[in-house]
């Protein structure tokens, strides 16, 4: 269990069980709950820099799933896609107790968390969406798998790959050009984390990533060509807070463009909307840098809206 987080539990759902990693009080004695989403190929630990900054400071109780086909929740079958995930995050509130939360969600998550606050609207008391929510650039009408492609390619890549050790993985990751800069301990947990043994009697300390391609691949199409999950920000009535990055995935182009973002903003101009300074795609959640702290400050300010007292 990383340090950042207090407890992990398997929570009953379909075809299986659900890991929630939670940091800071239990659900039943906190001042309010946050439950948060990660990407589309991450786990529970993008949260670890966030959850620390957060429980430092409130009495908040954080809780953080590892989605299905992730992390160790990887073993749960199909049928993945959003709705799966929305009735796995359903399951999670009633098995725990936990009544309307604060919802974030980062990447894939920041969608996942639309469609829940739109459908479940009773349950959701404010969103923070972390790069990512907006209805995606891509037109419902693409080929679906040309634009996964695009989209995810190298996300989509390393899930086929064996490596020879965890520090094989490692450096590859250290010469992304998104973590060439921000890397801590938090970010080489968050990416040890992803890995399973791959060993054989060639490669005895052989790994591979644990993630699902199958899931991935669902959850891409659903977000690119799905109505009910690409509009669903359009039908959320809760209050949002959107956080962005000005630099995308390869620390480069963003992932939600200025165009989309100013086009949201006009429609929408009572959604919050906060660029995070000298940030990437990965880097405004996880590891050093001004990332972390901007998350758990928008989560703070949504925490207190609903009357949180925050510790000192």
């Amino acid at each position: 269990m990383h340090d950042a987080f207090d407890d992990v539990c398997e929570i009953p759902v379909a075809g299986g069980a659900l890991t929630v990693a939670a940091a800071g009080p239990a659900v039943t004695a906190a001042e309010g709950v946050v439950v948060a989403l990660h990407g589309i190929t991450a786990s529970h630990l993008a949260w670890a820099s966030v959850a620390r900054e957060l429980t430092a400071t409130t009495a908040a109780c954080l809780l953080a799933p590892d989605l299905r086909g992730r992390g160790r929740s990887s073993q749960l079958p199909g049928p993945y896609g959003i709705e799966a995930h929305v009735a796995d995050l359903l399951a999670v509130l009633d098995f725990l107790g936990a009544g309307t939360v604060v919802l974030a969600g980062h990447s894939m998550g920041a969608y996942l968390a639309t469609r829940f606050a739109a459908e479940h609207p009773e349950r959701v008391s404010e969103l923070v969406l972390v790069d990512g929510g907006l209805p995606p650039s891509s037109p419902a009408d693409h080929d679906p798998e040309e634009a996964l492609q695009a989209v995810l390619g190298p996300a989509l890549a390393r899930l086929g790959v064996t490596f020879g050790r965890t520090e094989d993985y490692l450096e590859m990751w250290r010469m992304h050009p998104a973590f060439a800069g921000p890397w801590d301990a938090d970010v080489e947990a968050y990416l040890t984390y992803d890995l399973i043994d791959a060993g054989d009697e060639v490669r005895p300390d052989a790994v591979r990533s644990v993630t699902s391609e199958s899931a991935v691949r669902a959850d891409g199409r659903e977000l690119l060509m799905d109505e009910a999950t690409r509009d669903a920000l359009a039908r959320v009535q809760t209050p949002v807070r959107l956080l962005r990055a000005p630099r995308g995935m390869l620390d480069a182009e963003p992932l939600l463009p200025s165009a989309v973002v100013e086009e949201f903003s006009v429609a929408r101009p009572e959604v919050q909307i906060d660029e995070v300074e000298d940030v990437n795609h990965y880097s405004i959640l996880l590891g050093p840098g001004p990332g972390a702290g901007r998350v758990a400050d928008a989560i703070r300010v949504a925490l207190s809206d609903g009357d949180l007292q925050l510790t000192t």
